[in-house]
């Protein structure tokens, strides 16, 4: 055990790779073992168990996981000390069985079904043995700073052919309003001012829920619910993950007129041509996507909007690529996040005949890429002479010495860019009013007003 941590159990070392979902797993993780007595390392020199929290949502993230993994390995075997390495997440619920034979210095595979029981694997490897029953903290969460991501739910059941999701995380199923309620309100009380919903599919939550009892039972009643509990406080909620299908009638109405709900919808059509939809086994067309984003648009004041084109999917033709990139230009999104088609077993894309050559795909993609960029750009570039709120995030060194950096409303954490400050007193979590000053590509610069 090392030296630094005499009085816990043991110090515990996270790394946690793809998208925000993996964040809130690992930091529940980390608010189970901290409960039972470990510490948290923030160096493998000080760790006496490490944990790799993975993604498999495409071919190159398991790549990234198990290469992260073994750097690791080599990290400790290379003069640090023995550290036991656990692998939990995505690539032991996909691979699970394979994976003790592929990968020997992995001294444990904990699926995502499985994190609950985190203490229980840590106990065994570092040999703890309780005189009692670890302690199980109220809420599972420690994040510290302005924005913290809160799951609303876990799986999918739409099964689109690209996709290998409903096999990694298994069938959807909603949080009950209860414990996300009791999350989100810790969280606030803690001094978050950002509270971001996730989950596969955001848009159909409750609809597994019993309809019974005055709790919500939409995403749009949960919003609002929430935005109820934090009224008063200065926060912010924000939804992603949106399917097209997900915007109600209802949910339109909660965004427009709850004033703590931004107006950000991260809605990934993935394509915009019908043909192409059906062979994903999504549902929609150009027209109703196009009247969609317009009537978003047309209600919503100043509404942002964020999509994912997945380009080069088995059969796209060369007209139906250039007619996603014409859509694209057409509706003009605030954001567009842009993925090649990766074949990723058991989907069911993976053995489709006519697979785009992969040359092709990259060019495709480079021009989606390129566009996206453009796009970006000029909807950050619009905000110059604007005035509003930023949530200071932290605070960057730079070649004319630090700098505080935060973002606005319509910048969802880690993806959207930020905004960079002039040096003001002001502290992690604090809200301050900009007046943008300038822009380069997805990122503004600020000047405080107040």
């Amino acid at each position: 055990m090392s030296d630094a941590f005499t009085e816990a159990f043991g110090a515990i070392y996270y790394i946690t790779l793809g998208c925000a979902k993996n964040e809130v797993d690992t930091d529940r993780m980390r608010s189970l073992l901290l409960s039972a007595g470990y510490e948290e390392a923030y160096d493998v020199s000080e760790a006496d168990l490490a944990i790799v929290n993975t993604c498999s949502f495409l071919a190159s993230a398991t790549s990234e996981s198990i290469e992260a993994t073994l750097s690791l390995a080599e990290e400790v075997a290379g003069g640090v000390r023995e550290v036991p390495i656990v692998m939990c997440g995505c690539v032991p619920s996909r691979y699970g069985d394979e994976l003790p034979e592929e990968l020997p210095e992995v001294a444990a595979f904990v699926r995502t079904d499985e994190e609950d029981g985190i203490v229980g694997v840590v106990d065994g490897l570092l040999g703890i043995d309780r005189s009692a029953p670890a302690a199980v903290p109220e809420v599972k969460r420690t994040v510290e700073g302005a924005v913290a991501y809160v799951k609303i739910s876990d799986g999918c059941d739409r099964f689109c052919s690209f996709c290998a999701i409903p096999f990694i995380r298994g069938r959807y199923h909603s949080r009950p309003f209860g414990e996300i309620r009791e999350e989100v309100v810790d969280l606030v009380s803690e001094g978050v001012r950002e509270i971001v919903l996730i989950g596969q599919d955001t848009g159909i939550w409750g609809s597994d829920l019993s309809q019974e009892g005055s709790g919500p039972h939409n995403l749009a009643q949960l919003l609002v619910s929430l935005a109820e509990e934090v009224r008063g406080q200065g926060v912010w909620l924000r939804v992603l993950y949106l399917q097209p299908e997900g915007m109600t009638d209802e949910l339109i109405s909660a965004i427009r007129d709850t004033p703590e709900v931004l107006a950000y919808i991260d809605i990934p059509i993935q394509h915009c041509c019908e043909h192409v939809l059906a062979r994903m086994n999504r549902s929609g067309s150009e027209q109703e996507l196009e009247d969609l984003f317009a009537r978003l648009r047309r209600e919503i004041p100043g509404m942002v909007i964020r999509t994912t084109y997945l380009v080069g999917f088995p059969g796209e033709t060369v007209e139906e690529h250039e007619r996603m990139l014409a859509f694209m230009d057409r509706i003009g999104f605030d954001y567009v996040s842009v993925f090649p088609y990766s074949r990723e077993e058991p989907a069911r894309a993976a053995r489709m005949e006519d697979q785009i050559p992969e040359d092709e795909k990259l060019d495709r993609t480079q021009a989606a890429m390129d566009l996206a960029e453009a796009l970006g750009f000029a909807a950050t570039a619009e905000h110059v002479g604007e005035t509003a709120e930023v949530t200071i995030d932290g605070v960057e060194e730079t070649d004319d010495g630090y700098e505080l950096v935060g973002h606005a409303w319509f910048q969802a954490p880690d993806c959207d860019g930020a905004v960079h400050l002039d040096a003001v007193e002001a502290a992690v979590g604090d809200i301050v009013q900009v007046e943008f000053t300038d822009s380069f590509c997805y990122e503004l610069v600020g000047h405080v007003i107040g």
